[in-house]
């Protein structure tokens, strides 16, 4: 859960000007919280009146607590025995997220919750529906698997969520969200979070909708002004040596480096734990128990760096940390600003730095389009720009399959060579028992 720095402010800008429960009051206290973020303020009052909510939100804004606040204040003293409240997000990571935020919310309440999600099995998740859990928290693949099942009832929602819904749309998500809002009462207060509003996200936020407040949604989202960020010029070839000197250095004591794709992760993880350094790994091949287990290492101090796809880009919530790495940069200025954005969260300061091969300049022209500014381009001293790798860190698609299609080709030769033997073998091993039988009737 990400703390709010504590600071000395005006009355009004404290989370007691909110008019929120006693026990939610006091579970804000012991985590920290004193001072909202910007969007708390604009988001918090209107949803505590039952207003809808549309917000364009960057991540480490504090939207989270914008929309469990209200929604836990809602729920305190009423009638259970169905599920009133679905936050639908797009990761494992983030669904898991929300629920210890919720938790740590609702420690003092008697508010129910479970999360939903693949990779795991479904027999606590069925029993936690059947009970009709206050709050359900899920991805939106493994709940439609559980609404093919009459167990899974939907019909006394009062609360939806639909958090970082431009990602959904990114993951191929919007059918599915389409059919979990049929079952869903119309009539119910909606959340709609965002970090950015393309047209179909805007589309989709009309029809759900009424009368909604707007929060920062004709802003373009940009990374908090407290990350620093800079661009170091390199060549794809040595972006490991930079990155293995950079923590040799002791420049960065924590760090979150993203990829672009799995054998990536996988390979500059190797390297760096080859190099000493203790690193996890994060991308969709792993399976949820690694994937919770990398995250969980990374939190506590066990890895010192957790190298990614951007899976983890909008479902890792780290306290204070320190840096952000785009090993390559990445697809979209949007997914920038995620990256980015899992740094400096929540008005503290972090670092975010960008390799950039020259094959990537024309991505870096598209982020510094979308943020508006230019970004500082760093060298780093003493560095040899100029040696050669002992390695390679990613081997082209097209020679990894030959080498399997070459290994499946000698795992048949051999296959085919030992059935042969074998076929040889016996009529020989026959003859020579035949013989000895014949020699011995002989002697007989």
């Amino acid at each position: 859960m990400t703390p709010i720095i504590p600071a000395q402010a005006p009355a009004n800008d404290l989370f007691d000007s909110f008019a929120l429960h006693p026990t939610i009051l006091k579970a804000v206290r012991d985590i920290g919280y004193v001072r909202p973020t910007a969007i708390q303020m604009d988001a918090i009052p209107p949803a505590l009146e039952g207003r809808d909510i549309l917000a364009c939100a960057a991540t480490g804004s504090g939207k989270t607590a914008a929309f469990l606040l209200p929604i836990l204040n809602g729920l305190i003293g009423k009638r259970r025995g169905t599920t009133r409240a679905l936050v639908v997000a797009p990761t494992r990571e983030l669904a898991a997220q929300i629920l210890d935020d919720l938790k740590g919310f609702a420690k003092y309440t008697s508010v129910t919750s479970a999360v939903i999600y693949g990779g795991v099995g479904m027999g606590e998740q069925e029993r936690a529906l059947r009970s009709g859990v206050d709050v359900i928290i899920a991805t939106p693949g493994r709940l439609l698997d559980h609404m093919q099942n009459s167990y899974a009832k939907l019909n006394g929602i009062e609360y939806l969520v639909l958090d970082e819904a431009d990602r959904m749309l990114d993951m191929g998500f919007l059918p599915d969200i389409k059919r979990i809002l049929k079952v869903i009462p119309r009539e119910r207060q909606t959340f709609f979070l965002s970090a950015t509003i393309p047209a179909p996200i805007a589309e989709l936020s009309k029809n759900l909708l009424q009368s909604p407040v707007k929060i920062n949604v004709a802003r373009q989202a940009a990374p908090a002004g407290t990350i620093k960020q800079a661009l170091y010029p390199i060549q794809q070839e040595l972006k490991s040596a930079l990155l293995h000197a950079l923590l040799d250095r002791g420049i960065m004591k924590d760090v979150l480096v993203f990829t672009r794709t799995k054998h990536r992760t996988n390979r500059l993880a190797e390297y760096l734990t080859k190099a000493g350094f203790k690193t996890a790994r994060l991308h969709g091949n792993r399976s949820m128990r690694q994937r919770m287990d990398a995250l969980e290492g990374f939190k506590d101090g066990t890895y010192r760096v957790l190298v990614a796809t951007d899976i983890a880009a909008r479902g890792i919530d780290v306290e204070a940390l320190g840096h952000v790495i785009n090993f390559d940069v990445p697809v979209t200025p949007e997914d920038y600003i995620h990256r980015v954005g899992r740094t400096g969260r929540a008005e503290l300061s972090g670092e975010a730095f960008t390799f950039v091969s020259p094959d990537e300049e024309a991505g870096v022209r598209a982020i510094e389009k979308t943020i508006g500014r230019k970004l500082q381009r760093e060298m780093l001293s003493d560095f040899d720009y100029s040696k050669r790798p002992n390695a390679r860190l990613e081997i082209p698609i097209g020679e990894r399959l030959a080498a399997m299609r070459a290994q499946k080709a000698r795992g048949r030769s051999n296959q085919n060579l030992s059935q042969s033997r074998n076929q040889n073998r016996t009529p020989g091993r026959g003859s020579a028992n035949q013989g000895r039988a014949r020699a011995n009737g002989n002697r007989r």
